[in-house]
């Protein structure tokens, strides 16, 4: 299958008011304002967008051909369509409050490919890890077979998983860092800072 040419992730802020809301009612949120970037990707891409539907495991499934993925958090939440099955995670780099963590997203070889660790190669391996797993429809439970194979610059590396290697592009913004499986030969990020009333 041939790639696309662009992919068009779309990354947008979580007004302030918002992020006040209580815990499930912030969740409920979320969800609903990630529908919205990924009904951007959707206009960007020149895709026809129908509701999107989940499998009975809760992995997205595709609308005509179709495929998605979508990820929130307190902060960002993003999305992106593709032709392809396609995978996007967004974290905050920040310390963690335990060490530990670093042993369960990667082994020491992968750590050795950038050196030393460190809490942005941390979120690097796990957004990469979850973009490519969410691609895989295999979700968290396959992260034991998903490998760091390949560090080809700040902005790309590249993943083993199921016997494929899958490319996986960064993009940095706001003491964030989001990944996606490329592909594509572009990738065309947006990032949308809304009104603090937006919803």
């Amino acid at each position: 299958m041939k790639k696309e040419t662009t992919l068009h992730p779309v990354i947008l802020s979580v007004p302030a008011n918002a992020r006040q809301l209580p815990p499930r009612d912030l969740v409920v949120y979320l969800s609903r304002h990630a529908r919205k970037a990924l009904r951007l990707s959707a206009e960007k891409s020149g895709f026809d967008m129908v509701e999107p539907l989940k499998g009975k495991d809760g992995q997205p499934l595709p609308t005509n051909g179709i495929y998605w993925s979508l990820t929130h958090k307190p902060e960002y939440v993003a999305a992106v369509v593709a032709r392809r099955p396609i995978g996007i995670d967004v974290e905050k780099i920040a310390e963690r409050k335990t060490v530990a963590l670093f042993n369960k997203v990667a082994d020491a070889s992968e750590w050795a490919l950038i050196g030393a660790r460190s809490w942005e190669g941390f979120h690097r391996y796990w957004t990469a890890k979850e973009a490519v797993l969410k691609a895989e429809g295999t979700g968290l439970r396959g992260l034991s077979d998903c490998r760091v194979i390949g560090i080809q610059d700040t902005f790309n590396l590249i993943i083993q998983v199921g016997g494929r290697r899958m490319a996986v592009e960064h993009h940095y913004f706001n003491n964030h860092i989001a990944s996606i499986v490329k592909s594509a030969d572009n990738i065309c990020w947006a990032i949308v800072n809304l009104p603090q009333d937006s919803g």
